[in-house]
């Protein structure tokens, strides 16, 4: 019998983060040979002087012949991350009762302290992505509409649909990521039918301003639409008839932890007729700047000199950015919905609150996602621990601990690992985040997913070795398909919103960066995976479950999964079998009369899949 499980609701009466005011009840089994005479609960909130508060628990009961429990109600009245144990006085003294792994609490003086976020009990986040599917295009490589491309800057090259992007350095003759492929936005608008089709509720669109790279990381002017991509009346109708006709909401990537040096900002290379910081300590804009010597040595967003940081504290960037004419706010009124926040965690709290501060003003249902690649709750960044999600900066965060969990079990098969890393994030989430949480398995910073999956690992590899290695032979390409469908499947189902990289669901292929940001195979597409991905978005959008519904484990056997997601008025049960041979998944009676969405059903208790299948039922 566990001592404590953080986990178990029979131990912790709920498993998430908690509301400031929120009681939650804690309960140990204490077995009775340790004649434990006083239980408590040893509480430190982070960042408080570390002063630990200590709260008796009362006796309440025996549990058995041999065990007794220990209770007791928690609450906090303000936001914060909270580290606890639990203490024992036994005539041999005190006894620690600490986090062993896997939410397991036994007798320990190594083991680790739980966490327990508490958030604001006002927080509330926005209701339109809650069940729906997100879908990421990087706009250059989408679709070309055949507009007419005008005052497009000469070191530019406009290249032909479906070449292979450029990767040598002689390609690009001393300027990186100057091709270019001519995907616009009216490209995106046309081709809303097939994206609506996939069941998308809402689009993330890689940097659209004017910038000077394919990418448009390196923003020239917040204010204007890149020439290549369109005007700013492009993305007022593509936002007005996505959302009015397919009811599809758009999101921008805001870039603001730094700009280009050819910017309007800086402006290095004089390129624009604005007294750039580089140009003048004058400069409206110097003071944005982290200059060590001006004007050639300043900070730099990783050391890259064409990226030049911006020092977001400072008073007029914040208000270019964030003030009642700002930035953020002339967009939402084009039309988007929201944005997503390049490199989050390099962006300061007072940065954030501005930023929050803005958009919620203008639109309080618009959405705020962080770029944050490990767990948000208790990332540590600018010599402080974060508090994006306690209810003042973000609404979510892409969640690539889920990412990893997803890809690592399908291609690995550790059951294990991929359900401690799952109840991790449901452990340490508010529940309203982790219900519009942005599940990816592919972007434009990682390899292709059917990469990832079934191709040779590239960790340290060399773009020579990559651009050798970018398409899969025949069988592993084959293998990749059925392995997306499982990964596909379990993204599907976990709690948050599934995000899909423009062209997984047609099976396309790629290495890291440049490889992974091809066109779109318009006329290669994987047909089986596509009506696969259509498939998955129609059970998204008719399973309530799938909204909001609370994520249960179930069956984990070596490389076997069974985890279910339960709402008030509908269940949905999900079981895969990743090993190499038949097995058999005890998942309980109450799945005996189950809806079969696929080939298998529950009889008997019992689910038999044979190796690499999975079954998803619905009561």
């Amino acid at each position: 019998m566990l001592i404590f499980n953080s986990r178990d609701k029979s131990y912790k009466s709920i498993r998430s983060a908690i509301a400031t005011d929120e009681q939650c009840k804690f309960r140990i089994i204490v077995p009775r040979d340790c004649r434990c005479s006083c239980a408590t609960l040893a509480i430190t909130k982070d960042g408080e002087n570390e002063e630990t508060a200590y709260y008796g628990m009362f006796w309440a009961g025996m549990c058995g012949d041999y065990h007794e429990y220990w209770e007791l109600h928690f609450s906090a009245t303000t936001p914060g991350l909270y580290f606890y144990h639990f203490e024992l006085d036994t005539p041999w003294g005190k006894s620690l009762i600490m986090n062993t792994g896997n939410g397991i609490g036994d007798f320990s003086a190594q083991g680790n302290e739980f966490q327990q976020t508490v958030y604001d009990k006002n927080f509330k986040t926005p209701d339109f992505l809650k069940g729906g599917i997100i879908y990421q295009i990087f706009p250059d490589r989408f679709y070309n509409s055949g507009a007419e491309k005008k005052n497009m800057p000469s070191t530019r090259i406009l290249r032909r649909w479906g070449e292979t992007p450029y990767w040598k350095e002689e390609q690009m003759n001393g300027i990186w990521n100057n091709d270019y492929f001519g995907g616009d936005l009216k490209g995106i608008e046309e081709k809303l039918p097939y994206i609506a089709d996939l069941g998308v509720n809402c689009i993330y669109i890689n940097p659209i301003f004017e910038a000077h790279s394919n990418h448009r990381y390196d923003t020239a002017d917040y204010e204007k639409i890149d020439t290549l991509l369109g005007t700013e009346e492009d993305l007022k109708s593509l936002c007005k008839t996505a959302k009015e006709k397919y009811g599809i909401s758009i999101i921008l990537d805001g870039v603001f932890s730094h700009t280009g040096c050819d910017s309007k900002y800086f402006n290095l290379y004089n390129h624009y007729n604005t007294l750039g910081a580089y140009n003048s300590t004058e400069s409206p804009y110097f003071s944005w700047y982290k200059f060590i010597n001006w004007p050639d040595d300043y900070h730099a967003w990783w050391g890259i000199k064409l990226l030049p940081e911006v020092i977001e504290e400072d008073e007029s960037y914040r208000n270019y950015i964030c003030g009642k004419d700002g930035i953020l706010r002339k967009w939402l009124r084009c039309g988007i919905s929201g944005w997503r926040l390049d490199v989050a965690d390099e962006l300061p709290d007072i940065f954030l609150d501005d930023l929050r501060k803005a958009v919620k003003e203008e639109n309080e249902n618009a959405v705020i996602i962080g770029e944050v690649w490990e767990d948000a709750t208790n990332k540590f960044a600018y010599g402080q621990r974060r508090k994006y999600l306690l209810g003042e900066e973000l609404d979510s965060v892409m969640n690539y601990p889920f990412a990893d969990a997803v890809l690592n079990f399908v291609r690995y098969g550790h059951g294990e690992y991929f359900f401690d890393s799952v109840m991790n994030i449901v452990e340490n989430y508010p529940p309203q985040v982790l219900n519009v949480l942005m599940n990816h398995i592919g972007t434009h910073d990682t390899e292709r997913a059917i990469t990832r999956l079934a191709g040779p690992d590239n960790e340290g590899r060399g773009r020579d070795w990559q651009f050798a290695n970018n398409e899969l032979p025949s069988y592993d390409y084959l293998k990749g398909i059925s392995m997306m469908k499982m990964a596909s499947l379990i993204q599907f189902t976990l709690p948050g919103v599934p995000s899909i990289y423009y062209g997984d669901e047609i099976g396309m292929q790629g290495m890291k960066d440049p490889f992974n940001r091809a066109c779109m195979q318009w006329d290669n597409q994987n047909e089986e995976l596509l009506k696969w991905y259509k498939r998955l978005g129609q059970i998204r959008n008719g399973a309530k479950a799938l909204i909001d519904g609370e994520f249960v484990p179930v069956f984990c056997e070596n490389s076997a999964i069974a985890y279910e997601r339960v709402c008030s008025d509908n269940s949905v049960l999900v079981a895969v079998n990743n090993n190499d041979e038949e097995t058999k998944l005890f998942v309980g009676e109450k799945w005996n009369n189950a809806y079969p969405y696929f080939d298998f059903k529950c009889e008997n208790d019992i689910i038999t899949l044979p190796p690499h299948r999975y079954a998803m039922l619905s009561r």
